[in-house]
């Protein structure tokens, strides 16, 4: 209803110039009504529709009632049909003019009007007449026009104020959604901090150090020096999970220089041969991102080691336009999907969804398996 009323206000002036200027050349073609309803028209589109700011002073509101008058009495003169065109300059003396100005101005117009029409026949007694009637049934005019008026603003007000307050209620949901989101991975990290610090670090501190008294063995010194690399990594890794940091590989490098540190690691450890390829124009991502295809990828490893039986292992990264894939994929054993899906796979699973991310499995057996991780590429927080 507010907008149709909007659309009729703006069209409204328009109508009443150019129809009654159509009637009246309908029946008598006169070239001079054609251009002064065209002029008043442009007169009115120029000043009101085009630029609404120019009126917001008084000499130029004052200058665009005179010339809209000059002509309106003008046609009047010429064909009294378009006497109906006082109409849309009432309605413009009350959209545009405060106050009791609006009612002065159409005195005035009413006026131009009565003046402007044939005086053979007329009477003064007619003309105060038709002058008084005119200006009664222009305040009418006026009072519903004004009534419509502010109905549409409350309207306007109204639907403004019901918008800020569901963006208010729709943004108070999602803090309140954000920290109910925080406060329970809050809740998990702490648990899951005080079960790796209680559990896998005091394992791998023992194992270190009984790794150190057997270092002087010399036919396992290359052995040894492996376990107690890796030990040590795992000890790194497991303290930064507790104090919820990057992973060390991703805090000197790019996510494909990690991707292809761990892999040239996990080769030297497992003797398969693991390559890397990265497509696309890499970028800096969201650390939650980073992370999550980084572990994907030590996981998906980590199952072909000890599973697999491959004799070679392909990682390819992939930078799309608003996504960032990766995939893993093996020559092994294979295996039938369901039957063997283990803890690293629901694992791998859970960490890409919880990005709205999707993750996909292909594999049977004597066929290799393929995984591949998808997720938003969610740019990198600017902050430090």
């Amino acid at each position: 209803m507010v907008r149709r009323w909007d659309r009729v206000q703006a069209a409204l002036p328009y109508a009443l110039i150019l129809l009654p200027a159509l009637f009246s050349l309908l029946r008598e073609w006169r070239p001079e009504v054609l251009a002064l309803a065209l002029f008043a028209a442009a007169w009115h589109w120029l000043l009101v529709t085009a630029h609404p700011d120019r009126l917001a002073r008084p000499w130029a509101l004052a200058g665009y009632f005179a010339v809209l008058l000059a002509v309106v009495a003008a046609l009047v003169r010429i064909d009294t049909v378009f006497t109906v065109t006082g109409v849309g300059t009432f309605l413009q003396c009350f959209a545009l003019l405060p106050g009791l100005w609006a009612y002065g101005g159409v005195a005035v117009t009413v006026g131009v009007l009565v003046a402007a029409r044939p005086m053979a026949g007329r009477t003064p007694a007619e003309l105060v007449t038709s002058a008084v009637v005119g200006v009664l049934i222009a305040s009418m005019t006026g009072l519903v026009f004004h009534t419509i008026s502010d109905q549409n603003r409350r309207l306007k007000e109204n639907g403004a104020r019901l918008a800020a307050l569901a963006e208010e209620n729709a943004s108070l949901q999602a803090r309140l959604l954000t920290q109910a989101r925080e406060a329970g991975v809050l809740g998990e990290r702490q648990r899951m901090a005080r079960e790796i610090h209680d559990t896998i670090a005091q394992s791998l501190t023992a194992i270190l150090t009984q790794l150190e008294a057997l270092g002087d063995v010399p036919q396992a010194r290359e052995r040894l020096e492996t376990v107690r690399a890796l030990a040590k990594e795992s000890l790194t890794e497991a303290r930064r999970s507790v104090q919820a940091l990057r992973p060390a590989p991703l805090e000197e490098a790019q996510l494909g220089a990690a991707l292809s540190g761990i892999a040239e690691r996990w080769s030297r450890v497992s003797g398969v041969p693991a390559s890397v390829s990265v497509t696309g124009e890499p970028l800096p991502l969201h650390g939650e991102v980073e992370s999550t295809l980084l572990r994907v990828a030590q996981e998906a490893l980590a199952n072909v080691a000890k599973h697999a039986s491959a004799g070679r292992v392909g990682l390819t990264l992939s930078y799309m336009e608003d996504v960032v894939a990766l995939d893993v994929r093996d020559d092994g054993a294979g295996f039938t999907p369901g039957a063997s899906d283990g803890f690293g796979l629901v694992g791998m699973r859970q960490r890409v969804t919880r990005l709205a991310g999707t993750f996909e499995l292909e594999t049977a057996p004597g066929q290799g398996t393929g995984i591949s991780a998808t997720v938003p590429a969610i740019p990198a927080d600017p902050r430090p």
